[in-house]
């Protein structure tokens, strides 16, 4: 049984959806808006799961950052989508999702010279259980306290992805809202 290609959804520059691509065609030097979602994950003990990409992957290779990221599939719910990809990169059941910050949108360039240019919803749940990792995703895990995770970021930023800087931020800012409460140190 084959499998067809995975589609993103292109935003127009006000976010209406304006058509589908293949994935694998989209992420490059000139990478169209299209929408994401990025999921930051905790555990009881209100630590936050940071993951590290799989060298393969095509942008941000080997840097660490948030639990894990994904774009929905054309006519699929965002949440479904999330709960898609915490299986698939993380093999990790997930609860309490909520939505955090539902307008985040970036655009930043890697050292290959590779885009990523989205409206990336950004939410957060609890795991249930521990990760095991899809190694085409993700290489490497760890579970931090928030008051670490905050002064990585202030020290080097750059060993980061850019989306987990900027979400950090502004979660940080946010944290007044009870879903928030593990970014409460983030600055």
């Amino acid at each position: 049984m084959s499998h067809s290609p995975e589609r993103v959804i292109l935003l127009d520059d006000d976010g209406n959806p304006r058509g589908v691509a293949r994935k694998d065609e989209v992420h490059n030097e000139a990478t169209p808006l299209h929408l994401a979602f990025s999921c930051h994950v905790r555990d009881d003990e209100g630590r936050l799961l940071l993951t590290r990409r799989a060298l393969s992957k095509r942008a941000w290779p080997g840097t660490w950052t948030n639990a894990f990221c994904g774009h929905p599939g054309p006519f699929e719910a965002i949440p479904d989508a999330v709960q898609r990809r915490a299986q698939q990169e993380l093999g990790l059941e997930i609860t309490d999702l909520q939505l955090e910050l539902p307008d985040f949108r970036y655009r930043a360039i890697d050292a290959s010279g590779i885009v990523e240019n989205e409206i990336c919803p950004v939410y957060t749940a609890r795991a249930v259980g521990q990760p095991s990792l899809n190694p085409a995703e993700a290489m490497d895990a760890r579970w931090v306290t928030p008051e670490d995770l905050a002064d990585a970021l202030t020290a080097a930023p750059w060993a980061f992805s850019p989306w987990l800087v900027l979400q950090a931020q502004q979660l940080s800012a946010t944290a007044g809202t009870i879903h928030a409460t593990a970014w409460r140190s983030v600055a």
